[in-house]
């Protein structure tokens, strides 16, 4: 009898366990940022943040190309998203320019982390709808995405990275910023989703030559790098609130 390759019932081949692996270690990597908040090192903070940014997009496209995208690996990478990018943020923020305010500044802290949770906890609801069978418009996210919300408030920092000379903003300021960037994680907002757009055959060596240049500009100038997209994510957003979008339903955050 030649063997047999069949894996045996309720097993799994351990390159099916990366995606898992992959959204705990983003969320090590969120929890690490934490402790380099707490010492002072912002910088490690913020890249550990984006690290788990990086992540967050690889493991669940990894879990769908591997068939093992799961019923478990869905509420992990919820979990996940709302530490990484509702608890983290916020708190790194906190430590960076905060803690002068004290009360005032908690509660924007607090509410920030509300709006990310609602948002996701939105999220699978509609996700179960969907599996449920109701069509949901895909091209379009429902309100800007916890990992773009992260992104967007931690702007603050970005920026004083990218210009050392620049004065920091008032801690109020800093505080109004936080609670609008939740508010448009849980707003109706129909925010173009990138990852449903085409590239025509014709186009794309104009795709990767710029994509060869943001690398280049990422290495050479990081955060200048960031405040740059992060400013064009906000006229993404203003270009939402302003033009008549479809009605939306649901879209994936992950």
């Amino acid at each position: 009898m030649s063997p047999t390759t069949d894996k045996a019932p309720g097993e799994l081949a351990i390159i099916q366990l990366l995606p898992n692996i992959l959204t705990i270690t983003a969320i090590c990597a969120g929890m690490t940022a934490i402790r380099f908040a707490v010492h002072g090192d912002y910088v490690v903070a913020v890249q550990l943040i984006l690290a788990a940014a990086i992540l967050d997009g690889v493991d669940g496209r990894l879990a769908r190309a591997l068939k093992c995208d799961g019923r478990m690996g869905a509420e992990l990478d919820s979990l996940a998203d709302f530490l990484n990018f509702g608890v983290v943020p916020p708190l790194v923020l906190y430590y960076w320019a905060l803690q002068d305010m004290r009360s005032a500044a908690w509660l924007s802290v607090l509410v920030y982390a509300v709006c990310c949770v609602m948002r996701l906890a939105r999220f699978n609801v509609d996700s179960k709808m969907e599996i449920a069978g109701e069509p949901q418009d895909k091209a379009y996210f429902k309100g800007v995405p916890a990992p773009a919300g992260a992104l967007l408030v931690l702007l603050p920092m970005v920026v004083s990275f990218a210009f050392s000379n620049a004065p920091l903003l008032p801690d109020a300021v800093i505080c109004a910023w936080m609670i609008v960037t939740g508010l448009l994680m849980i707003s109706n907002l129909p925010i173009w989703s990138f990852k449903t757009t085409r590239i025509s055959r014709d186009k794309v060596k104009f795709v990767l030559v710029g994509f060869a240049f943001f690398i280049a500009a990422v290495l050479t100038f990081a955060w200048i790098t960031m405040v740059v997209l992060s400013t064009a994510y906000i006229f993404v957003v203003i270009w939402a609130a302003f033009s008549p979008g479809p009605a939306v339903k649901n879209t994936e955050d992950t």
